[in-house]
């Protein structure tokens, strides 16, 4: 099996990759069924929904609902480094620096705000994410998972395939910091009902066609948050120096 140190979805992307480098797998042919895939590979079947739907970003698949022959995942090109590329990113991001993370970030998803705001995009599945995170009684961790998919699905909606791999591929180094710093916040409840107000605010002005006011909001809102983690890490830093001495 894979490296156990990878992520389960990132296990059935390699074995996806494996099967269209070797052949086993060409435009046209449907993925094996998510449960039969996930019980082959030892992982979960959100895992193997997951790996499909970055493999949708990327163009690899097109998924169908329902029932019969045309259901499931359709291979529907085969990439030429791509899949590849987006998997070494998986890997190097890990270790890239904090800084140039969000500097990324902030390029990206700037662009994807002022995209929306002059587009007739649909937000109904970002809304509903919004939506998801207000539940009462949600954990710190199902809040982060909720965060991550809605910086995704802003992504996505843009329309900009690149864009929205790219954001998948800096995912586990975007995670890495988000609960890194999520753990270590003394006043968890004040900064998520701020995080809620500030995704409402650039949903809000994407809705209104506001571009500059999207991006400005993006930007803060992204800088903000992870000024407060870095802050949060040197203060942790300071305290086990004290305490070693």
């Amino acid at each position: 099996m894979a490296d156990s140190a990878l992520r389960a979805w990132q296990v059935v992307l390699e074995r996806i990759e494996g099967d269209l480098r070797e052949g086993r797998l060409s435009p046209g042919d449907r993925l094996t069924p998510e449960r039969e895939l996930a019980a082959q590979l030892g992982v979960g079947r959100s895992s193997v929904r997951e790996a499909i739907r970055v493999l949708e970003v990327l163009g690899v698949v097109r998924t169908a609902t329902g029932s019969g022959p045309s259901s499931g995942a359709m291979i529907v090109t085969t990439p030429r480094g791509g899949l590849a590329a987006f998997l070494r990113l998986q890997v190097v991001a890990s270790g890239f620096p904090l800084t140039d993370v969000v500097r990324t970030r902030i390029v990206l998803e700037c662009d994807v705000a002022e995209t929306l705001a002059g587009a007739d995009a649909d937000l109904a599945e970002i809304r509903g994410i919004l939506d998801a995170m207000d539940a009462d009684g949600l954990r710190r961790e199902e809040f982060l998972a909720l965060d991550a998919r809605f910086h995704q699905a802003l992504a996505e909606a843009s329309g900009n395939a690149v864009i929205a791999a790219m954001m998948a591929g800096l995912r586990s180094s975007i995670e890495s910091y988000t609960q890194a710093g999520a753990a270590l916040l003394d006043d968890w409840r004040a900064t998520s009902e701020r995080l809620r107000a500030e995704h409402r605010a650039v949903v809000d002005a994407v809705a209104e066609g506001e571009a500059s006011i999207a991006r400005d909001r993006i930007r803060a809102h992204i800088s903000g948050y992870s000024s407060q983690v870095a802050d949060a890490l040197r203060a942790r830093n300071v305290a086990d120096g004290r305490d070693a001495a």
